[in-house]
């Protein structure tokens, strides 16, 4: 007979969010190469954030809810003159980031793109270091700026290596908001029991679903869900801040925890079979392995499932644009979990299913000899049917050693293979990259192209001086380690 009562006995936090917690706080940073990814990936969020201003379906998200607000020491928006309480600039500053997918991304059991973090970092940093200056205090500088950064990557990627959220259906941003969480509640000032709390919080907020990512829903809130996660995250640290007690059990807690509502599987009576309770696999301890191995999206604004797919169009752009009323078919040999996100058929609806879909990724490039954010608009795809017609003779196939060698510890490769076959029955060879131009492999030709990247996105927002005022800034390790948080803001500001 089942006791008619339960035991309550508060536990002890999980350990998963004490192991975070003691991250966050005890954990020295001093890895060079870390810290020089961190400000590479610096510049190239807040490059990301700034060409997604030319994009109107992103800006009619920003500002504040209610027009007029004026913030005293509110936190700024990239590229803009808005001011914001930290949480609505945290929304806007991660919207910016993510909205045309060309920020950096991290690939494992799960996926995600690890910089979403940056717009709570950011918001939370300006605001406290105009509040301190206003106090006679000292701000915060970007030294702290990219720790912070270091951690919220390495919090979310480590979590990711061996936890599959995509494959119960739930949203990698929910990392974001773990993330973002833990390390902007140590901005605040908080300690080991807030930072506890407030991490317990955001896993008992449950996740968001992966409906929006996936045909046939697919659609632009996936370009600001993550902006919605940062702006969470800052919420929950301020709540706990003031004093808002935890949840000890938020994983844990046996049929309310997060592993038995959303990370096991049950059956038809929601009853969980012994073999089926799921627990996260956490495989390395935490550190600076995350920032240092991140990938970059230097060359092309598309999914990263899809990078060595475009490159290898790209290449093959030359023998193909001239026959493109002759191609019989096009072999994608690719991996599964781009066969799994972004392999589709059918009509594209919008901007945000086309950046999703590698037949389309592939075809553009493969007749235009570049890929570039406006490809993904619905005035270009409807003045290019021949898009269609390239995806319409695409086959896709996954190669057992690319699936392999995308989850192999010392390789991350994100492979595919691409060769056109014609109707006279000659092909192209077939073009195979392994290895993304924002891969760590190949940081020696991608940092150039990023600084390249970095240079042309400032100048769509900023006169020539101001660009490169910004630019030598961020090139010189010391002198942007040392600059208060809110001076640099002030750069960015229109």
């Amino acid at each position: 007979m089942a006791d008619a009562f339960d035991l309550n006995e508060r536990p002890d936090y999980d350990q998963v969010i004490q192991d975070i917690a003691d991250y966050v706080l005890d954990y020295r940073i001093d890895s060079a190469v870390a810290l020089d990814t961190a400000r590479n990936c610096l510049m190239d969020t807040l490059g990301c954030a700034l060409l997604a201003l030319r994009f109107p379906e992103c800006t009619k998200h920003l500002g504040p809810i209610v027009e007029g607000t004026l913030v005293p020491n509110g936190a700024r928006v990239p590229g803009t003159q808005f001011r914001l309480d930290p949480v609505k600039a945290a929304w806007d500053i991660g919207c910016l980031v993510r909205w045309l997918d060309y920020n950096d991304t991290w690939l494992a059991a799960e996926w995600g793109h690890p910089s979403d973090n940056l717009g709570g970092i950011l918001a939370v940093s300006d605001y406290l270091s105009q509040q301190r200056m206003s106090q006679g205090k000292a701000p915060l500088g970007m030294r702290d700026v990219l720790d912070a950064m270091i951690r919220a990557h390495e919090i979310q990627g480590v979590i990711a290596l061996e936890n599959a959220f995509n494959r119960v259906g739930l949203d990698h941003v929910l990392l974001v908001r773990v993330a973002s969480t833990a390390v902007v509640t140590k901005l605040m000032g908080g300690d080991h029991e807030t930072i506890m709390a407030a991490l317990s919080q955001a896993w008992v907020d449950g996740a968001a679903l992966r409906t929006y990512r996936h045909a046939p829903n697919a659609g632009s809130r996936k370009s600001w869900a993550a902006g919605d996660a940062s702006a969470r995250a800052v919420r929950l640290a301020d709540m706990s801040m003031r004093g808002e007690m935890g949840i000890p059990g938020a994983l844990t807690a046996r049929q309310w925890g997060f592993y038995d509502v959303l990370f096991s599987k049950t059956n038809a009576d929601q009853r969980i079979k012994p073999q089926d309770l799921r627990r996260f696999s956490i495989s390395r301890p935490y550190g600076t392995y995350v920032m240092e191995n991140v990938l970059f999206k230097v060359a092309f604004p598309a999914e990263f499932h899809a990078q060595t797919a475009v490159e290898a169009a790209v290449q093959l752009h030359p023998q193909v644009r001239g026959r493109l009323d002759q191609v019989d078919r096009i072999v994608i040999r690719t991996h599964e979990s781009a066969i799994r996100i972004i392999s589709k058929v059918g009509a594209l609806a919008n901007a945000a299913d086309r950046d999703h879909c590698l037949q389309y990724m592939t075809a553009v490039p493969l007749i235009f000899g570049n890929l570039l954010a406006e490809h993904y608009e619905d005035s270009f795809h409807a003045a290019n049917p021949v898009i269609d017609v390239l995806r319409d003779k695409m086959e896709v196939i996954e190669e057992p050693r690319f699936s392999a060698e995308y989850l192999h510890a010392d390789k991350r490769s994100i492979a595919n293979a691409v060769q056109v076959f014609f109707v006279d029955g000659s092909h192209t060879a077939e073009v195979i990259v392994e290895y993304p131009l924002g891969h760590r492999r190949r940081r020696n030709e991608g940092i150039p192209l990023l600084e390249d990247k970095f240079r042309a996105n400032l100048a769509t927002r900023f006169p020539a001086a101001r660009c490169e005022r910004i630019f030598a800034l961020c090139k010189d390790p010391a002198a942007l380690g040392a600059m208060p948080v809110n001076a640099f803001m002030d750069l960015l500001v229109i």
